[in-house]
């Protein structure tokens, strides 16, 4: 339990880092870039990948696609906490889980029990709760979180199929993925400083650094959550998930004073039902 803890809070730390950059008008890209490097270091000292048992026969389309679509999608991640606080950006972020769920039904015709279906309808329902704009709110920024819903979604489908290749270990797939992310995003450094002349920031680099070793960690214990509970693997997936929904409100709300209307907060109720009916599918 203790790992499935520290992942929640590692999770949710990222989204406060986050939330305290714009305070100092940070760049995010710069962050994102830095971040990776972070996450590629410790990586390989923690996981000691093999680079050489990667041969062409690997699913580098995959790792190409999510190499390209994380950072992408951590930019989205950066401006939906920026405009809509953590409690609605984590609460999209953890909701994604429903897209593969979709895809597994759609595309590779998994059956869908009562449970199942009952849960995504409640899913769908939250998300369009949380997103909901206060009234005389005009500068409602629902498309971020969106974005966030729909990017990491699309990844978790694509982590997937990486995990379906057994011929290299998880985290060597995953340290290639972390390589490919970080030369996207040194491109965009690259071009920002180039172009538009955007100077690297000490503050970013730290920043980024803190970025990088929550991200990892969040990761990191994940695996080793799943690995504690080998035999019980929906009571990491419950906990982790609705574990950062909960303690993601807690810190908006009680520590950035973020508003929510009722419909918000039903949303996050629904949410986390949602997540329950999911489980219970399970079995």
């Amino acid at each position: 339990m203790l790992f499935l803890i520290l992942s929640i809070l590692c999770s949710v730390t990222v989204g406060v880092i986050f939330k305290i950059t714009r305070k100092y008008n940070a760049n995010p890209i710069q962050i994102i870039a830095f971040n990776y490097i972070m996450a590629i270091l410790l990586c390989y000292f923690t996981f000691s990948p093999d680079l050489n048992v990667v041969h062409a026969d690997a699913p580098w389309n995959i790792y190409t696609a999510v190499g390209i679509l994380l950072p992408i999608v951590f930019l989205f991640l950066f401006t939906s906490i920026k405009h809509m606080g953590i409690v609605k950006t984590d609460a999209a972020q953890r909701l994604s889980l429903f897209i593969p769920i979709i895809a597994a039904w759609l595309i590779f015709k998994e059956e869908f029990n009562s449970y199942k279906v009952i849960g995504l309808i409640i899913g769908f329902i939250a998300l369009l709760f949380i997103l909901k704009k206060q009234s005389g709110n005009d500068q409602n920024k629902w498309m971020y979180p969106a974005a966030v819903f729909l990017g990491f979604g699309i990844i978790d489908i694509l982590f997937k199929q990486i995990a379906l290749f057994t011929a290299l270990p998880y985290t060597t797939s995953l340290f290639i993925v972390f390589d490919i992310s970080l030369a996207v995003s040194l491109l965009i450094v690259v071009y920002d400083a180039a172009i538009k002349k955007v100077q690297l920031n000490y503050k970013n680099i730290l920043f980024g650094g803190l970025v990088g070793i929550f991200n990892f960690g969040n990761i990191l214990f994940y695996l080793k959550a799943h690995k504690a509970f080998a035999e019980n693997p929906s009571t990491v997936f419950a906990g982790m998930n609705m574990g950062v929904i909960v303690l993601g409100s807690l810190v908006g709300l009680l520590f950035f004073k973020e508003k929510l209307s009722k419909i918000n907060i039903l949303g996050l109720i629904l949410a986390l039902i949602a997540i329950v009916f999911i489980v219970k599918s399970q079995f």
